[in-house]
């Protein structure tokens, strides 16, 4: 073996990272102008919703969504969610994700149309694809699902998302573990940050 460094050996250490990013409008880097169509998203959401499924039984549960941004096209997703009982008593941690909402662009401009990237930690990837309809409602279904060799059978999805008397809702659509697209999951969150 010999002894070569590597090109970073003896550099100072590396600060934190510089640039900011915000789920508040009001600090923070300017929104990119391509992402006018998704600022009502802008913010952080937290509220209720409830689960059923043929092969689960129904349940209850909180969540919390962030959008945020770093002045660059895109808006960072982060989704927790925990499952509740009726009055509303923490139970156990239920689905994260992460992912990325794009606005298409054309010709450096954003179109009604999104792209939404989603990972879970039940090792599921998800590509939706999708449009606003009018500023406050997008709707999505999945272009592709990946997924480990562990991870549950999923074949799709659909999601709908809109702002409505100033609170999120969504509803979603799931096709799995050998079960025909239907309803799912739905929610109303409320703004509590943004």
């Amino acid at each position: 073996m010999t002894d070569v460094q590597p090109p970073w050996a003896g550099l100072a250490q590396v600060g934190e990272y510089p640039y900011e990013e915000t789920h508040d409008l009001r600090v923070g880097p300017d929104l990119h102008p391509a992402l006018l169509g998704l600022l009502p998203l802008v913010g952080v959401w937290r509220g209720r919703g409830q689960g059923d499924y043929p092969t689960i039984e129904g349940f209850h549960y909180a969540q919390e969504i962030r959008f945020s941004h770093d002045g660059r096209p895109f808006l960072f997703y982060e989704s927790r969610a925990w499952v509740i009982d009726v009055d509303g008593n923490p139970i156990k941690p239920s689905n994260r994700e992460t992912g990325w909402w794009r606005p298409v662009l054309q010709d450096g401009k954003a179109t009604d149309e999104v792209e939404v990237l989603l990972n879970q930690p039940t090792g599921i990837m998800e590509l939706y694809i999708g449009q606003a309809k009018g500023t406050t409602q997008w709707q999505m279904a999945t272009d592709a699902v990946v997924r480990t060799s562990t991870a549950k059978e999923v074949r799709g999805a659909q999601r709908l998302y809109g702002i409505v008397d100033g609170a999120l809702l969504y509803a979603f659509d799931l096709a799995a573990v050998g079960q025909q697209l239907q309803p799912h999951l739905s929610a109303r969150l409320e703004r509590v940050a943004g």
